[in-house]
């Protein structure tokens, strides 16, 4: 099944926006005067990642998902990509489409760079969702194996090196449909990606992760109201590690989605739109924004 047939009877376009230096690549469905929405992906994805979402958010939100900095085929500067450098690419995002402020959910690396914005530029998001989010611990053999599976499946693309990571974000690897693996791939072969690839990936070597980890005084100090999202086979970290996350943020609502490896907007879109919807639709919601 093709994952555009999700997006069929939704109105949308895609197109390139000059977001600062960067000309960035996005998706955008809904109608303009709606509450903004901005999805963010995780390491070497890109806004395919939640073609299973917007069509059900685009009925209530201006749902915005870009392929972030270095990212599918948006620019690729090459400098390693700091938390810092998304934040400042995605304000650019923003200023460039009109967008004062935003709900922003992210998905691990995603979840990171909006946890980075919200306290640091908390008067432009409303409210936060981090799904399985990045950015909280360094633990040195789950990152050596994402850095592992992602250099090679960007140094010497191939099919087979591309499913094999797209096969460590699913619990059940058969979800990874040959049409995900034939995007990515082409996402890979693009000149220079094997560079784009390890800034990418620096964030998963402990000289950038370290220094780059999210604070206690950070997540202490973040306004937006907060839900974190985890799974129970998120093979990135734990749901001890998800449920210390939303502690760590005042009065962060903390969900887990059984079932699901890394992409639980993927793999339960149901259940994920559905959570998701509830919490952004709230009062709490509606007054962030």
């Amino acid at each position: 099944m093709s994952m555009w047939l999700d997006l069929v009877e939704c109105a949308h376009s895609i197109a390139y926006v000059q977001a600062g230096a960067i000309r960035t690549r996005y998706v955008e469905a809904g109608r303009a005067q709606d509450e903004a929405l901005i999805f963010l992906h995780g390491s070497g994805g890109y806004l395919e990642a939640y073609q299973r979402n917007i069509a059900a958010h685009s009925e209530r939100f201006r749902v915005l998902v870009p392929d972030m900095l270095g990212h599918g085929f948006s620019d690729k500067p090459d400098y390693p990509y700091e938390p810092h450098v998304y934040v400042e690419h995605l304000l650019r995002f923003m200023d460039a489409l009109g967008v004062e402020r935003a709900h922003f959910s992210g998905e691990s690396l995603g979840g990171w760079v909006a946890a980075r914005l919200a306290a640091s530029h908390p008067g432009r998001v409303g409210k936060l969702v981090l799904n399985t989010a990045a950015g909280v611990h360094f633990d040195p053999v789950v990152s050596a194996r994402i850095h592992e599976l992602s250099i090679k499946a960007a140094s010497a693309p191939s099919r087979e090196t591309v499913r094999a990571r797209m096969e460590w974000l699913m619990l059940d690897p058969t979800r990874v449909t040959d049409e995900m693996v034939e995007l990515r791939y082409r996402v890979y072969c693009q000149p220079g990606f094997a560079q784009a690839m390890k800034n990418i990936m620096c964030l998963h070597t402990a000289e950038y992760r370290l220094p780059n980890l999210l604070t206690p005084q950070e997540l202490a100090s973040i306004k937006a109201p907060t839900l974190v999202v985890w799974t129970s086979h998120d093979p990135g970290s734990s749901v001890a590690i998800g449920k210390q996350l939303a502690d760590a943020i005042p009065g962060a609502e903390f969900v887990v989605i059984d079932n699901c490896g890394h992409w639980p907007q993927f793999e339960d879109a149901e259940h994920f739109n559905q959570v998701h919807l509830s919490f952004l639709s709230s009062e709490r919601a509606r007054n962030a924004v």
